[in-house]
């Protein structure tokens, strides 16, 4: 199995990606640029965190029309699996690969904090991992987190079990107050219908190595690894 790190400008996440996919979890990691026009063979690719161009227009508005894009969204078209983390989660929105929006949040400010997250089912690739019912410490950092879809597309979410992770507060429960961006039913996560495309807005590559004091988000990328298709 190959892993694919894109990075477009502004990208500021994915050499946290490339370390905790290769020298971590020991997978095979391959750096790709915005425009590539070539996955070099990489079975998972992910969209990393950061301001991809600049957050220009909105989030994610201008990456979408990256060259490497068209590869991507032909390779989760085909079945391959793709992850977008943060701004990579509103790439995927803005090319139509998930569902719904990345609004300004609530409050319209910037917010870098640990939230707790709780996966919302055990039926994913990344949702697999043992527990899933406990709270996951996990850190945010944007200033469009705020997911937003309309009714049908919400309806949609919950009846396919869509959603992958729900914001919450340190013992497991859905409070408003936990929910600091403001997302519809505190959704951190959600993946597609055929289930090979996911994407969240907290960092679990910045919650993954001991020396940071918290391997919490490890526990999604070694459920990507015990559970992948060999």
């Amino acid at each position: 199995m190959k892993f694919g790190v894109v990075t477009f400008p502004g990208s500021n996440c994915d050499q946290d990606l490339n370390y905790v996919l290769g020298k971590i979890s020991g997978g095979k990691v391959i750096s790709l640029w915005h425009k590539d026009s070539d996955l070099q063979g990489c079975d998972f690719v992910f969209l990393p965190g950061g301001f991809s161009y600049g957050d220009y227009l909105r989030s994610g508005a201008i990456a979408k029309f990256s060259p490497i894009m068209k590869e991507v969204i032909l390779h989760a078209q085909k079945g391959g699996y793709v992850m977008g983390i943060c701004n990579g989660f509103q790439i995927l929105t803005e090319c139509g690969l998930l569902p719904g929006a990345l609004l300004r949040n609530r409050d319209t400010l910037f917010i870098c904090s640990d939230v707790f997250i709780k996966a919302a089912n055990d039926d994913t690739l990344i949702t697999k991992f043992e527990a899933p019912q406990a709270p996951l410490m996990i850190p945010i950092a944007h200033g469009e987190g705020n997911y937003y879809c309309d009714e049908e597309n919400r309806k949609r979410l919950w009846d396919n079990n869509q959603i992958l992770f729900r914001y919450c507060n340190s013992t497991g429960e859905y409070t408003p107050e936990a929910n600091l961006n403001g997302s519809l039913d505190n959704i951190a996560g959600i993946c597609n219908t055929q289930k090979n495309v996911f994407g969240m807005m907290p960092h679990p590559e910045r919650a993954s190595d001991i020396r940071t004091g918290n391997t919490d988000g490890l526990k999604i990328f070694n459920s990507i690894l015990q559970n992948l298709p060999v």
